[in-house]
């Protein structure tokens, strides 16, 4: 019993030494974790900006114009807060979701062009947009890089059958020392850069093959292969 007594001694005492230390360390770090809670940047008025399209994209024309109707635009960013662009310099916020901002530009701009369907069940193409990023992406130095990326699902009312579109924006901005300068170069920035991408995907050739694929095989005639039960993947950098 004594030689048992001597060999687990020391291993106990050790526990029990350590027992204050582990106690610290757990303090430290939820210290630590309260610090970085509080330095979080928050949502106010004057860290808000607004980001608006403008003047509609004129959508490229069709030899047979038809209905769009916008069901959904789902984020796939990934990001745990989609409306906070910037977190440096006490933080630059939205003042709405990314996906509200970018239906609201692409259905100004179809229902401009009398292009937007009154409803779904009126729709001649339905889109389902998937939405990747939207704000700002690396930049060089002092330099603002906007990026907006965004993948559609073109699917026809009738046959089910659907095309898959790419659209991607980008704008580069000097940045500024003034944080009121700073807000507002980041705001023309993204803005610039939803304009960018509203347009790549509204008058580019993707949208265009796919809208004649979709609708001639509305006619009867045999459609390019469907896009796929899939969601999309954005682009590589």
């Amino acid at each position: 019993m004594s030689s048992y007594w001597r060999v687990k001694t020391p291993v106990f005492l050790r526990c029990k030494l350590l027992q204050p230390v582990l106690f610290i360390v757990a303090v430290l770090t939820l210290l630590a974790s309260l610090r970085a809670k509080a330095d979080e940047p928050k949502p106010k008025p004057e860290n808000t900006i607004s980001i608006q399209l403008g003047e509609p994209i004129p959508p490229q024309r069709f030899e047979h114009p038809p209905k769009f109707w916008i069901a959904d635009v789902t984020d796939r960013s990934g990001s745990p807060q989609p409306m906070l662009v910037m977190k440096e310099r006490g933080g630059v916020f939205l003042d709405k979701q990314p996906t509200v901002i970018l239906k609201e530009a692409i259905e100004q701009s179809l229902k401009a062009a009398d292009l937007l369907a009154s409803d779904q069940g009126s729709a001649d193409l339905v889109l389902r947009v998937y939405l990747f990023h939207f704000g700002l992406a690396s930049g060089s130095g002092l330099d603002f890089f906007g990026k907006v990326e965004f993948s559609t699902i073109v699917r026809n009312a009738k046959t089910r059958e659907s095309q898959e579109v790419k659209a991607v924006g980008t704008s580069i901005a000097n940045g500024a020392f003034r944080k009121k300068n700073m807000q507002k170069n980041v705001e023309d920035n993204i803005e610039a850069a939803l304009r960018d991408a509203t347009r790549n995907f509204l008058r580019g050739t993707q949208l265009k093959e796919a809208v004649t694929a979709l609708l001639k095989g509305a006619d009867g005639t045999p459609a390019a292969a469907p896009g796929g039960g899939t969601s999309p993947k954005p682009t590589s950098n």
